[in-house]
């Protein structure tokens, strides 16, 4: 029971990945290449596709918009946690964590989503080829991408107001390196009930119901191309759906382990670990992956560089 004469926080201390003081410039070093390689790789990634007029399609349309999910909530957290790792009080602000929490949940809900409207597109592509143009029209395709938006920070909005219903009292370290869900709930000295059961239910929801689609769409797209009968057919066909199989393979994987569990000092401390692996190995990997098995996209960056080498 929480007593009326409590002082509510005004701060939460964020205790990072470690406290061992040597170690922090080297964190920090590593961190900011992998966050500059992120940005550098998703922002190219970006430009590449509007600036290609071959990479005008749904695909690569879809695409551009993981990249800039990926960049966002990679820059929800990537800033603040470099500065803390040079900073002795590693502080931040009520309402600064209350917005770090909001737009993180959101756009990792979006990043499900996108994924899943990729894996549609290419379900579409691979067994519906003759009804391509029409059913990934325009408007189709900017409605697809505009639901998992609204969806996430909906949901976002929604786990933050259940946030906001909590009382806290102290003690006020968060044991992350970023507003998360699980430490935020272990520092409240009110009724946790209700937002445990929603954090649960909204994340076994999204990431099952997204891993569902995208795994139906594979079981058809697989169908299909045992079906087709020359052995260059089905590579090419295969080959467009190897980049995102890889990315849907890093990032569920990893959430599945950091949501799906009670949370508890153990899991706080081991789900560090995995947050490393979606908020900052997954989004600077996704540019390599999409890039590097990708004939158009290799293409377009070959024609970029004769282009600057011509000039």
């Amino acid at each position: 029971m929480l007593k009326n004469n409590y002082t509510a926080v005004t701060e939460f201390i964020l205790l990072g990945l470690t406290d061992q003081a040597e170690l922090q410039p080297v964190l920090f070093v590593v961190f900011l290449v992998i966050y500059l390689i992120t940005v550098l790789g998703n922002v190219s990634m970006i430009l590449l596709i509007r600036s290609d007029s071959k990479l005008h399609t749904p695909m690569y349309f879809f695409l551009s918009h993981l990249s800039f999910v990926d960049l966002c909530y990679t820059t929800s957290v990537a800033p603040q946690m470099l500065v803390h790792f040079l900073s002795k009080r590693k502080a931040i602000s009520f309402l600064g964590c209350l917005l770090q929490f909001h737009f993180f949940i959101a756009l990792v809900i979006t990043d499900y989503y996108m994924l899943t409207v990729m894996a549609y597109d290419r379900y579409v592509a691979i067994c519906k080829p003759l009804l391509y143009g029409s059913k990934m029209s325009r408007c189709v395709c900017f409605s697809l991408v505009a639901t998992p938006y609204i969806y996430g920070f909906v949901n976002g909005l929604a786990q933050t107001i259940l946030m906001l219903r909590l009382s806290f009292c102290g003690p006020n370290e968060i044991n992350h390196f970023y507003c998360a869900d699980p430490p935020l709930i272990v520092l409240a000295c009110s009724d946790t009930y209700v937002k445990e059961t929603a954090m649960f239910v909204v994340a076994g929801f999204n990431l099952t119901c997204s891993l569902a689609i995208i795994l139906i769409s594979y079981i058809f797209i697989f169908s299909t191309i045992l079906r087709i009968h020359s052995a260059e057919g089905r590579r090419k066909a295969f080959s467009t759906c190897g980049s995102h199989l890889t990315a849907v393979t890093i990032f569920y994987g990893t959430l599945f382990c950091m949501h799906l569990r009670p949370p508890s000092e153990t899991s706080v401390e081991q789900s560090k670990i995995v947050a490393v692996f979606y908020i900052f190995v997954s989004p600077m990997l996704n540019p390599f992956i999409y890039s590097l098995r990708n004939k158009d996209v290799k293409n377009a960056i070959r024609k970029v560089f004769q282009r600057k080498l011509l000039n």
